[in-house]
């Protein structure tokens, strides 16, 4: 899924804007420009062409909802509640039964901008809560067309409502039923909408000299994985090639856009991902992630490192490679820089300002935490990772089948047990190792030497950790998509069945 933002500064009657574009579910090795064999990703390989790859870029959780929330928040999860303490390390999210959503005291980054006078849109899937107090429009989103919750289903509406996909403030019909996926084909026609929308957004700001921001979060890599007809059957890699070719497509025909309305030198573009590769889909419906340990759900690179292309044509020099150390919450604060506006003070921001490495190529020294729900189970500093925790997921998930990191067993690295390692961290050195499988010697120099640094950077981010309310703790049926905004005028409101709040079952 990814999303995208815009932005922009006067200069007379010149426009500056940020556009950035969030995928669902693309790996690290899914481009092209990342050295993905079949090459069917011509527009995301130019786009790198002609502006700079991160080669270390991360999400903040392995999972799609946290990481939105800290994308738009520029806060860990735990910081903006996206996490459980259900249980412990538990990945959690938002589907249909949750009862959270992002807290009304988080300052979003659309709600930043708008004080700014920028026009924003939501283009996708929201996935920070579905009740009205979440609406994206009560967050600093002008416009939404998309869905609260991922397009899973179809479901029969009396057990579970299909879900809604909305206009605005309502809904305008349900997938499955007004907006058609064929599970048995994988044909959609979702992706062509929403590029639509992007480019009549775009469009109508440019007519308005409006500085904008557009957060493109679709979600078509994500299972069940849908393609347009024109795009079935046309990748090597099947079905979910066909998703990314179409995606690519699309990213191709957006920068073009921008290139003809004479805007792309106003316009700071970004494309990554929420989390990687969902390797359980794979190899049908699942991506890539490279190199790299283990897949979606997990706090090994696989599951947290993501592609990442800047792109800003007459400002970023072209073929830029950077190796700095950078996290989807940088978005927010590099953001607000671009717009002259300063980060809220009144709050930890975990985000960095990227705008030194990206236009002078500065490196900036800073920490990736690893988080996993409530817990923090690695940290990687300059080159060297260490594991205070391991888990891929538990011997009875894996034994119905459910593998984070399928043919990547590691022994004791990818446990099928919580393994705690506080005392004697795994430490990798991932210029020499990036797929995690030899940590380095306890006994050794470099070991006892890098620990240090690492223990003292570890000690100062627990000592000033605050966390948030917990959002993803509690469920309930009755609260799911059975009537929501707008179903009257279609006559498709559903009832709800009798509220039963329980705790949320997380199992990995």
């Amino acid at each position: 899924m990814w999303a995208q933002k815009h932005r922009r500064l006067s200069k007379g009657k010149s426009t500056f804007m940020s556009f950035g574009v969030f995928f669902l579910q693309m790996g690290w090795g899914d481009l092209g420009a990342f050295g993905e064999p079949s090459k069917e990703t011509p527009n995301l390989d130019q786009m790198a062409s002609e502006g700079m790859l991160f080669l270390d870029f991360y999400t903040a959780n392995p999972l799609c909802s946290p990481s939105r929330a800290a994308l738009l928040t520029g806060r860990l999860p735990i910081r903006n509640g996206f996490y459980t303490t259900n249980a412990h390390a538990r990945n959690a999210y938002t589907p249909q039964d949750i009862v959270g959503g992002i807290p009304d005291s988080e300052l979003l980054l659309p709600e930043l901008l708008k004080k700014a006078g920028y026009i924003n849109k939501i283009i996708g899937k929201w996935h920070l809560g579905h009740r009205p107090r979440f609406h994206p429009l009560k967050h600093g989103f002008d416009e939404w067309f998309g869905s609260p919750n991922c397009h899973f289903g179809p479901y029969d509406n009396r057990a579970l409502p299909n879900i809604p996909v909305y206009r605005d403030w309502e809904m305008i019909g349900r997938y499955y039923e007004d907006f058609k996926i064929d599970l048995k084909t994988g044909e959609a026609n979702l992706t062509q909408i929403y590029l639509q929308e992007a480019l009549d957004f775009i469009s109508r700001q440019q007519a308005s000299q409006q500085p904008f921001f557009l957060y493109w979060a679709i979600d078509a890599t994500h299972a069940p994985v849908y393609a347009s007809k024109h795009f079935l059957g046309t990748s090597q890699r099947g079905l979910y090639g066909d998703a990314v070719r179409e995606i690519d497509d699309s990213i191709g025909k957006i920068l073009k856009h921008l290139q003809t309305l004479g805007i792309s030198e106003n316009t700071f573009v970004f494309f990554t991902s929420d989390n990687g590769a969902a390797l359980i889909s794979a190899p049908k419906q699942g991506g890539s992630n490279g190199r790299f340990l283990c897949g979606k759900q997990t706090t090994f690179e696989g599951g947290m490192r993501e592609p990442a292309i800047a792109w800003w044509p007459g400002h970023i020099p072209a073929g830029k490679v950077s190796h700095q150390l950078g996290n989807v919450m940088d978005l927010f604060t590099t953001s607000l820089s671009l717009a002259g506006l300063q980060p809220p003070s009144d709050r930890q921001i975990d985000g960095i300002d990227l705008l030194p490495a990206i236009l002078q190529g500065r490196l900036i020294d800073r920490p990736i935490f690893y988080y996993r729900g409530n817990e923090m189970m690695a940290v990687r500093v300059g080159l060297y990772k260490a594991h205070y925790w391991t888990w891929s997921n538990s011997w009875e998930e894996y034994g119905k089948g459910i593998d984070f990191c399928p043919g990547q067993n590691v022994s004791g690295v990818t446990t099928h047990t919580q393994e705690e390692h506080t005392t004697l961290p795994l430490l990798f050195h991932l210029g020499r190792d990036p797929g995690e499988k030899y940590p380095l010697s306890f006994a050794s120099a470099e070991y006892q030497g890098v620990m240090e640094q690492i223990s003292g950077v570890v000690q100062q981010h627990k000592e000033t950790m605050v966390p948030g309310e917990p959002q993803l703790n509690v469920c309930d049926k009755a609260i799911m998509n059975w009537s929501p905004p707008g179903c009257e005028k279609l006559g498709k409101c559903l009832k709800p069945p009798k509220s039963d709040p329980k705790k949320c079952f997380w199992p990995h």
